[in-house]
């Protein structure tokens, strides 16, 4: 008798045992799932920031275009600027313009 009470525990320990491998599977079946899930939310992630990575850059290109033709159209207006404040004569050319204008509209 003494076999057959050790057979009913070895069977209900192994079943205990087994029943505990498999709760643990499942355990790292379930954590592995999510690990992929996150992974697959993570690439997502990672192609929408390289997406709006593009997006930046252009926006970089062009404003770095704005700059230089602004600069260049300074560059323009300086020298315009220093053209007409530069007379040799010592005269206002604008004023000698309106003066001759006078002399028009009075005759």
């Amino acid at each position: 008798m003494a076999s057959s009470d050790s057979q009913p525990r070895f069977g209900q320990s192994v079943k205990g045992l087994l029943s505990d491998k498999v709760g643990s599977c499942s355990g790292d079946v379930i954590a592995l799932t999510r690990q992929v899930l996150k992974g697959s939310r993570s690439q997502e992630l990672l192609s929408q920031a390289a997406r709006n990575m593009v997006i930046q850059e252009d926006a970089i290109l062009h404003s770095e275009d704005s700059l230089r033709k602004m600069s260049i159209i300074t560059t323009h207006l300086q020298y315009q600027s220093n053209l007409c404040s530069f007379n040799p004569s010592g005269r206002r050319p604008f004023r000698r313009m309106w003066k001759t204008q006078e002399i028009f509209r009075t005759n």
